[in-house]
């Protein structure tokens, strides 16, 4: 089944030029109407790393070396997978006129928006490294920041297979938008997001291995602040996590999605 879906979609023509426009008029349409347009998608990430650099440096004085920088990496990752899964829980409903109406495969509608979530991913990853190089004293990259691309591959299916699964459960129970928001609140501080990774796995011993996107996080700065090779243990099992994921959330397209357009 799963092996038919992705045949069907890779037979398509002129698939990725449909995609990458798909993808720039997701991006685009997100920020339209907004006064200061592409731009809140930098001031987003940063108003959050001003609060939690107040509450954390300043008041709690966690003593975390190169605090932005170990925020805004952590930040951006996590809000790349929020905005591919909260943003796609409706996904099958709000985009019905696509796959009722035209011969566009439901798993590219998908790929489009996970597509227009990662131009803005590139954007700040961009502002991330700027900022390291700039005001970060005594912050050098290595060959090892290379390491970051199947890391970002790790997160990119991760965040489809959770968007597969949350919309097309969705169908079946309205109530999984709000189940949702509430696992989102817990993960945010159940990720080493915000704390020194000693103190993180003092804390929560294994936490590092049940939460799927905290072995992501962790990789992620190893190889882009720390100048480190990623911990391979973790590395393979988030990437078992994110294609486990996958294959459930494909499983639930071909089973609930095919019955998107009666039930919605």
């Amino acid at each position: 089944m799963i092996i038919r879906i992705l045949q069907n979609w890779l037979g398509l023509s002129n698939k990725l030029e449909r995609l990458w426009l798909m993808a720039k008029i997701e991006f685009k349409l997100r920020y339209y109407e907004n006064l200061l347009g592409l731009v809140w998608a930098l001031i987003k990430p940063i108003s959050e790393i001003f609060i939690f650099y107040i509450a954390f440096e300043i008041i709690i004085k966690s003593n975390i070396s190169n605090f932005v920088s170990f925020l805004f990496i952590g930040i951006i990752l996590w809000n790349f997978f929020i905005e591919c899964t909260s943003g796609t829980i409706q996904l099958l409903a709000t985009k019905k006129y696509l796959y009722s109406y035209t011969n566009m495969n439901k798993l590219e509608i998908y790929f489009s928006v996970i597509a227009s979530n990662l131009i803005g991913l590139f954007f700040n990853f961009i502002m991330f490294l700027i900022y390291m190089g700039i005001f970060e004293h005594g912050t050098y990259f290595t060959w090892h920041i290379i390491i970051i691309i199947p890391i970002l591959i790790n997160l990119i299916i991760l965040s489809l297979g959770f968007s597969l699964i949350l919309s097309n459960l969705y169908i079946l129970a309205k109530d999984i938008q709000q189940v949702w928001g509430i696992l989102v609140g817990l993960g945010f501080w159940l990720s080493p997001i915000l704390y020194k990774l000693e103190r993180f796995r003092e804390s929560l011993p294994g936490i590092d291995f049940v939460n799927p996107i905290a072995g992501i996080i962790i990789n992620a700065k190893n190889v882009t602040m720390y100048n480190q090779m990623p911990e391979w243990g973790l590395f393979i099992w988030s990437f078992a996590y994110s294609i486990f994921f996958l294959f459930i959330g494909i499983l639930l397209l071909n089973k609930l999605g095919s019955k998107a357009a009666e039930k919605l």
